[in-house]
């Protein structure tokens, strides 16, 4: 695999039926396409927020009415747009900028809810979340991190390991049970969240590899917005994970 993102893979760039890379003449898949998408994407993802960070609460600081709607249907509705995009990846161009604009209510509602009870929060967990971006991007770039086949092994068998973890949390919740330690304040939730910052960084490094490796193939035009999508998600659970880790930190204080 080419990275540890389950919406990017290697077979991606390739025809299934023949095992070809598929490839257009004139219109392939560039670098520059890739970051001009993934910068839009961003934008439409800001848009949504602030929206939503507005409507979400209350005068008094309580959730508002549509707040359920911004978070659920953000989450749920994010989920859907991902999946379709995942299987269908020629419909990327319509469907990741909905992917964008649907998880900016999610992500909106969120950062409020967090901001209201941890003030500043947010502007700390967004300047980590590009600083991280960026420090990645450099370390790629320069060499001093790369994409080897242990390296992408090891993080993807990390990221199905903490996708479990997160997958029974959701489904013992529903019976009012909470698995101990790692989403509490303590040096052990701590310590775990700083274990998931890690890989979904690493992700990136994934991400990078796969993107570069389209534009190698001669991947088709349309990939641009799929390699924005797939980043786009690493970015978006990186920007939680950073969330939930402040939020425990101060609220040890």
């Amino acid at each position: 695999m080419r990275s540890g993102n389950p919406v990017l893979k290697e077979s991606t760039f390739l025809d299934l039926g023949s095992g070809a890379v598929v490839s257009r003449d004139g219109q392939a898949m560039t670098l520059n396409g890739t970051v001009n998408k993934t910068g839009f994407l961003l934008l439409l993802t800001v848009m949504t927020s602030a929206f939503a960070w507005t409507q979400a609460l209350g005068p008094d600081g309580t959730p508002a009415p549509g707040f359920s709607v911004y978070v659920w249907g953000g989450a749920i509705g994010g989920l859907v747009l991902a999946l379709v995009t995942a299987f269908k990846k020629e419909w990327s161009p319509v469907t990741a900028p909905l992917y964008a604009l649907v998880e900016g209510f999610f992500l909106g509602a969120i950062s409020a809810l967090y901001n209201h009870f941890y003030e500043g929060i947010v502007m700390q967990a967004v300047m980590l979340t590009f600083g991280t971006l960026f420090a990645l991007l450099f370390a790629y770039r320069t060499g001093l991190v790369k994409a080897t086949e242990n390296f992408k092994l090891g993080v993807v068998a990390a990221t199905g390991g903490i996708a479990l973890v997160y997958l029974a949390t959701i489904v013992l919740g529903f019976f009012n049970i909470q698995i101990p330690l790692i989403h509490e304040s303590g040096i052990v939730g701590i310590g775990f969240s700083l274990f998931v910052i890690v890989i979904a960084a690493l992700n990136l490094v994934l991400d990078f590899d796969f993107i570069e490796s389209g534009v190698e193939q001669g991947a088709p035009k349309y990939m641009e917005w799929y390699g924005a999508f797939g980043l786009m998600v690493t970015l978006v659970w990186l920007y939680i994970e950073f969330l939930r880790l402040l939020a425990k930190l101060q609220s040890r204080n």
